[in-house]
C-alpha cells in the first residue's frame, strides 16, 4: 500500500466581524455638556481634559469581536503640550504679524512665505497629533503605535496641495489617498504593520459629480447641506474601506444618504442658537437702556452700547453660545458621525491579530498642543 503523506489542513478564515459602538448618546451629551460649562468658567483651559473625557468615551465604547478599545492619554498631557507648543508659536505669530505690517507699508508680499510655512507646519502638527492619539490608543492589551516623520509628511502634502490647487481640485482624491497611504504604512499595531490601499482614482470615480454640483449648491443653499454630507459620506467609506494592518482589512457600507439628517440637524440647531442670542442682545441692550434712562436719541444708544453694564453680559452670552455651537457640533459630527461610520464596518481577517507582540514607544503631546496652537486639531 502507498503510504499517503499527511498534508496539514489550514483552519478556515474566521467570518467577518462588526465593529459596534455602545456609547449612549444621553451620556454623551451630559458629559459635553458640562464640560462646556467647566470651559466657560475656566475661560476653556479645561478643554483639554473634555477632549480627553470625549476620547475615552468614544473608544471604550467602540469594540470588535467583544473586546473594547482603551484611550489612555490624558488632560495634563495635552495641556503641557500645548504651553510648549505656545512658547514657539507665541514668536511666530509676532515676528508674522510684524513683518505682515512692514509688508503692508512697502506693498510687498514678504508675508506669503509665512502663510506657506504656517501651513506647513499645520501639517506636520496633524500629523504628530495623530501620533500621539495612536500610541494612545491600546486594544487587547496591544499600543497602536506610529512611526515615520512630520516633516516628510508636511512636504509631501504641500506638493499634492499644490498640484491640487492647479488642477483646480481635481488632483485631491489623490492627494487624500498619498496621504493616507503614508500615515498608514507608519502605523503600527504591535508588530503588525499598517498599509492603506484605496486609490485616489476610486475615490474620484465616486465624487466627481459633486465637483461640478458644487458651485451651483452654493448659490441654491438647500441643495449644499446634502451635497457635502454625501461627500463626507463617500470619503469616509473609502477610507475605512482602504485601512489594512497585515492580514486584518476592514469594510464599510455606509450609504450616502447616512449624513443628511445629521447635517440638517446641525443647520437646525445654529440658527436656533443664533435666533436665541440676537433676543439675548435685544433683552440685555432694552434692560441697560432702561436703567440708564435719559430717552431714545443716538447719544442714548451710544452711551448704552458703550456702558460696562451692557459690555459684559454680551461677552458672557457671546461666550456661552460659542460653547453651547461646540456641544451641538460635538454631540452630531463627532459622536453621531462616529456611531453612524462603525454601524456600517466590517472587520475580515481578525484571527490575524491573535499573536501580535507589543512594540513601539510612546509620542509627546507636544504635537497635540501644535495642532491645538494651529487651530487644526481632531480626534
Amino acid at each position: 500500500m502507498n503510504q499517503m503523506s499527511y498534508v496539514p489542513q489550514q483552519p478556515p478564515p474566521l467570518p467577518s466581524l462588526p465593529a459596534t459602538f455602545s456609547g449612549a448618546r444621553s451620556e454623551f451629551f451630559r458629559l459635553v455638556s458640562r464640560g462646556a460649562a467647566i470651559e466657560l468658567i475656566t475661560l476653556g483651559f479645561y478643554r483639554f481634559w473634555l477632549a480627553t473625557d470625549i476620547r475615552r468615551h468614544l473608544w471604550v465604547n467602540t469594540a470588535v469581536d467583544g473586546d473594547a478599545a482603551e484611550y489612555t492619554g490624558r488632560g495634563k498631557e495635552l495641556l503641557i503640550g500645548f504651553l510648549f507648543a505656545m512658547a514657539i508659536l507665541v514668536p511666530i505669530y509676532l515676528a508674522y504679524f510684524l513683518i505682515t505690517v512692514e509688508a503692508e507699508r512697502f506693498k510687498a508680499f514678504a508675508s506669503v512665505p509665512l502663510l506657506i510655512s504656517f501651513y506647513a507646519f499645520g501639517q506636520f502638527a496633524i500629523y504628530r497629533a495623530r501620533r500621539y492619539r495612536l500610541t494612545r490608543t491600546v486594544w487587547r492589551g496591544i499600543r497602536f503605535w506610529m512611526d515615520g516623520s512630520g516633516w516628510a509628511y508636511a512636504g509631501r502634502a504641500m506638493l499634492w496641495t499644490l498640484l491640487a490647487v492647479v488642477t483646480l481640485g481635481i488632483a485631491w482624491p489623490w492627494r487624500t489617498a498619498a496621504l493616507e497611504r503614508y500615515k498608514m504604512r507608519h502605523s503600527h499595531y504591535g508588530n503588525l504593520q499598517g498599509d492603506f490601499e484605496g486609490r485616489g482614482w476610486e475615490l474620484f470615480k465616486q465624487v466627481w459629480y459633486l465637483w461640478l454640483i458644487a458651485p451651483f449648491a452654493m448659490v441654491l443653499f438647500p441643495l449644499y447641506p446634502f451635497v457635502y454630507a454625501q461627500l463626507k459620506a463617500v470619503e469616509w467609506r473609502w477610507w475605512v474601506s482602504g485601512i489594512r494592518f497585515g492580514g486584518v482589512r476592514l469594510d464599510s457600507t455606509l450609504p450616502n444618504s447616512a449624513f443628511y439628517g445629521l447635517y440638517w440637524k446641525i443647520i437646525g440647531w445654529m440658527m436656533l442658537l443664533v435666533v436665541v442670542f440676537v433676543l439675548y442682545v435685544v433683552g440685555a441692550f432694552a434692560l441697560v437702556a432702561t436703567l440708564l434712562g435719559g430717552g431714545t436719541g443716538a447719544k442714548q444708544m451710544q452711551a448704552v452700547a458703550n456702558h460696562i453694564g451692557l459690555l459684559v453680559p454680551l461677552g458672557i452670552g457671546y461666550v456661552a453660545i460659542i460653547l453651547a455651537a461646540n456641544v451641538v457640533m460635538r454631540l452630531y459630527l463627532v459622536r453621531d458621525v462616529w456611531a453612524t461610520v462603525l454601524a456600517s464596518v466590517q472587520v475580515h481577517g481578525i484571527e490575524a491579530m491573535a499573536d501580535v507582540a507589543a512594540k513601539g514607544d510612546l509620542a509627546s503631546a507636544l504635537g497635540e498642543g501644535f495642532a491645538d496652537g494651529l487651530d487644526v486639531a481632531g480626534f
